[in-house]
Order: C-alpha cells, then structure tokens, then sequence
C-alpha cells in the first residue's frame, strides 16, 4: 500500500461468511491508524478473528454529524481511517454516506475498497433481470413518505431491491403487495451464512407462506419491476377511454397540424392512420 495517511478507506466486511474479507481489507484495517465502527462491540469480534490490534471509535446513526467533523479533523492532521459497517459496504443505507461527504468538502482523499453488499448478492440470487436495477434499501417509518416511495415504485420497470427486518417482513410484503400488484419476487434470507435462502416466488405466495412461519435473520427483498407490455395496455386503455375527437383535440392543443395529430392518436390506440380518418370522416358526415 502506497500513500496511507490523511486518508479515508471504505472498507467492505462480510454479511454473513468471514471468509469473504478480502485481502486488501484486512491490510488496511491493521494498517490503519483508526477504525470508525458503526457498533464496536459488533466489530471486535470480527477484528479477534484476523487478530487485528487497531484502535477503533463508533461512528454510528445517532452520532455521524459531529462525529463525521471530528474524523475529518484527525484526517487533515494525517490520521488514516478505516471505515467499517456491521455488515457489507459502508455507505449503503448506512452512516457512512456523511463521512464521505463531509470529506470531500474539506478536501480529504476518500478511496473504497471493493466487497461485500448484500443487495448486489441478492439481485444475483434472485433469478431477476439484473441488467437494470433501483435499489431502496429500508421503506422509510413515516407515513406519507413510504406511500410517496410506494406510488412512485409502481410504474418502475427496473428490478426493485428492498431491505427488511424479519418481524417486519409481512407487512412490507402487504404494503408491496398492495401499491404494486402481483409480482415475481425472490426473498433472500441469512445471505452467505450457512441457512442462506433465495425464496423465488411472488408476493401471494410469500405472505401465504411468512403469515404462518416467523422469518429468520435480515431479509433482502428482490421484486421484479413492471414490464413494458403492462405499460403499454394501461396507456392504451387510458387512450381508449378518450373519444378519437378529444385524442385529436389533446394533440393538436399542443400546436401539432391535423395529419401529425391523426398519426400520434393512431400510434396511441394501436390502430391504423386510415382507421382515424375515416372514423372522423364518418363523425362529419
């Protein structure tokens, strides 16, 4: 390792199987001249294991703000930082999203260290397209913003990735459920750990089955998105509840002459240019 001073290193630890720490990580956390751990007591276990001396400090939620200053301090001083999550990539849906950027802002150098993440393990378990994908970690606890996230996931054609608590599972399924409609879903469960699950199914199928078994460990939820054929027949639908004279009145409204009215409302309905035409004729008549 070249330059290790005045430096903050995200690194990736495992979310289930310690075999997964890379070689890289384990170098920079002995190298380090502090761990930041979102909970210490969790991370000197994993630390024990590779016998890793480093003194940390808990860099969590409830302290990121003023704590995410004083680590930007010891950095401009020299101080090299590893940063570490409880499980997976620092900076996905966890604290470290402040530190990061608090140190771009004051000029400190930030590098990551490539690992684990449970939300790319699961989208690669779950038999889901994977080309495309949204990520959106915890629905948030507040009301109107969880609906305003649900109503904006029901037109998303990406693959949609979630996290779950086990004892909330069954209601994200039910809100899910209910903003979306029925889904292919694949619900991964104790990820890399030795019960790993990869629940393919949909979402009937998934509250049938958790309303009757208590789900065990942190839950990824994988739930494919809308797929363009049902976007296509809603707009058709919606069109066709529209009278061709008021589909035209829509077009040309936006300054669009006759003809290039009577093209788009053909495309929209899925019927010929001709078939307009002659339907207006017909109303003129």
């Amino acid at each position: 390792m070249n330059e290790k001073k005045g430096k903050l290193y995200l690194c990736a630890t495992p979310i289930g199987n310690l075999d997964d720490i890379t070689l890289r990580v384990l170098d920079t956390l002995k190298e380090a001249d502090l761990i930041a751990a979102e909970d210490t007591r969790h991370s000197i276990k994993l630390l024990n294991h590779f016998d890793i001396k480093t003194p940390m400090t808990s860099y969590h939620e409830y302290n990121k703000v003023e704590k995410a200053v004083y680590l930007v301090e010891q950095m401009k001083q020299g101080v090299m930082v590893a940063l570490i999550t409880d499980a997976g990539t620092p900076g996905i849906s966890d604290p470290g999203e402040e530190l990061v950027k608090q140190c771009y802002e004051a000029g400190v150098e930030v590098t990551s260290l490539p690992g684990p993440a449970a939300c790319i393990t699961a989208l690669t378990l779950s038999g889901l397209g994977t080309r495309r994908f949204c990520f959106e970690a915890f629905l948030p606890s507040d009301k109107k913003e969880k609906q305003w996230i649900l109503n904006e996931l029901k037109n998303e054609t990406r693959t949609i990735i979630l996290y779950e608590a086990p004892h909330r599972l069954v209601k994200t399924l039910e809100e899910l459920y209910e903003a979306l409609g029925e889904r292919r879903i694949t619900v991964c469960r104790e990820l890399t750990k030795r019960y790993e699950t990869a629940f393919r199914t949909t979402f009937t199928q998934a509250l049938s089955t958790y309303r009757n078994e208590d789900p065990k460990g942190e839950c990824v939820i994988v739930v494919e998105g809308k797929s363009f054929d049902e976007i296509r027949m809603e707009q058709t639908k919606a069109f066709e509840e529209l009278s061709i004279e008021d589909h035209m009145t829509r077009y040309e409204s936006q300054g669009m002459d006759k003809k290039e009215a009577m093209r788009m409302v053909a495309k929209d309905r899925g019927i010929s240019k001709r078939e307009v035409y002659q339907y207006l004729l017909n109303r003129e008549i």
